[in-house]
């Protein structure tokens, strides 16, 4: 639990829930630590299908904020963290269920975009306040689950949409009740882990393969415009205005 996250694997089903309170935004480290994680699982024998989730008040708000407004430096190193836990979803040689709840934000985006499958509670809402907190990324990912305008609209205002547009819109399985939201996962991972392991690792890897473009390439462009992003003055003013819990204000950043 060191890194905001625990692990566990029963009948071939391997579920990784992350729990680092108040809102499961992970550091620098916990984002190296989790495609870490996620990699080993992909050739753990035991492990036929993946089920991630989360513990707390929402699935994931991303990177954690007050760590790069300290260390704006350490930019780099947690791009690299975003992008290694991201690939290992989504080229893990073995399907991923990502079941979200309450917020899902910047990262949390990445980590669901990247998935095979997502289910989600009726709380849960979608948002990409990137531009809002000085920084690029998670467009790949969400234009992976929604159609372009509305990536563009939720990229541009920051405002969020709800579990049941983003059903209507195709990007989830099933939307339940938060109550219901693990038993509906494990529902479909134990229809996965009930297949021949061999035929759904080949499965993986053909579709993969068949997607338009190249996931991890997109989000790699993407990542070279956060760094661009971060020598803005009005990057820096978003956290300290974040961290400080007021509006920023451009005309003195």
């Amino acid at each position: 639990m060191s890194h905001g996250f625990q692990t566990t694997i029963a009948d071939g089903i391997a579920e990784l829930v992350i729990n680092r309170p108040p809102v499961n935004a992970l550091d620098d480290a916990g984002w190296h630590a989790l495609a870490d994680e996620i990699e080993r699982l992909g050739v753990d024998p035991d492990a036929r299908v993946i089920v991630l989730r989360a513990e707390g008040r929402g699935f994931c708000a991303g990177v954690d904020i007050k760590e790069l407004d300290a260390h704006p430096e350490r930019i780099v190193s947690v791009n690299a963290g975003n992008y290694r836990s991201f690939r290992a979803v989504h080229r893990n040689p073995l399907p991923v269920i990502v079941a979200v709840h309450g917020f899902v934000l910047g990262g949390g985006i990445g980590l669901t975009g990247a998935a095979d499958i997502v289910v989600a509670a009726a709380d849960a809402t979608f948002g990409v306040p990137e531009v809002d907190r000085g920084a690029m990324g998670g467009g790949a990912h969400l234009q992976r689950l929604l159609p372009v305008q509305k990536v563009r609209m939720m990229y541009f205002t920051g405002e969020p949409i709800t579990a049941a547009e983003a059903h209507r819109l195709g990007a989830i399985e099933r939307v339940v009740p938060r109550a219901e939201l693990r038993e509906a996962a494990l529902t479909i991972a134990r229809k996965i882990a009930a297949k021949s392991t061999a035929m759904i690792r080949l499965a993986k890897e053909s579709l993969n393969g068949i997607e338009d473009g190249n996931l991890e390439d997109k989000y790699r462009w993407e990542q070279g415009f956060t760094l661009q992003a971060y020598s803005e003055k009005d990057s820096a003013e978003t956290r300290r205005a974040f961290v400080e819990k007021r509006e920023a204000n451009f005309k003195n950043s």
